[in-house]
């Protein structure tokens, strides 16, 4: 008798405890390029919008909608000079979302085709997007 209240009691708290878990929020990350700007919503609500730095000097960012692939919090490109990549949100293609200290040039097109944010809004995009989940998360770049 003792055991099945232990039992009962058990899972009457792991529901409790369950439904104490933050729910997760869709996140849009709206990137256009004529005006190099982010505009952020969760769950339809504008939540940011932020200067950025999209693809210069030939190099493009595609356009499309993607979704997280992987996510790091320093990263240094192998590909251009082992530059520092702080909050990187990959998708496909290869390309990112990041911080960036070139933050005089945001607003103007100038990166090898990711996309560059001050590093404070990287940071702020990262947690967002870390909290919330790679799987309700959508980066449309138009």
């Amino acid at each position: 008798m003792k055991f099945a209240w232990g039992k009962a009691l058990i899972a009457a708290v792991a529901m409790v405890v369950s439904s104490w878990a933050p729910a997760s929020a869709d996140v849009v990350v709206q990137i256009d390029k004529s005006s190099q700007r982010m505009a952020v919503s969760v769950d339809g609500v504008p939540r940011y919008n932020w200067p950025v730095s999209t693809g210069g000097g030939g190099y493009g960012t595609p356009s499309g909608v993607f979704h997280p692939q992987s996510m790091a919090r320093m990263h240094f490109s192998r590909k251009y000079y082992n530059s520092p990549m702080p909050h990187s949100i990959f998708s496909y293609y290869g390309f990112a979302i990041h911080g960036t200290n070139d933050i005089a040039r945001l607003g103007g097109p100038a990166s090898h085709g990711c996309v560059r944010l001050h590093p404070s809004h990287a940071a702020a995009l990262y947690g967002l997007v870390q909290r919330n989940g790679a799987g309700s998360t959508r980066i449309e770049i138009n």
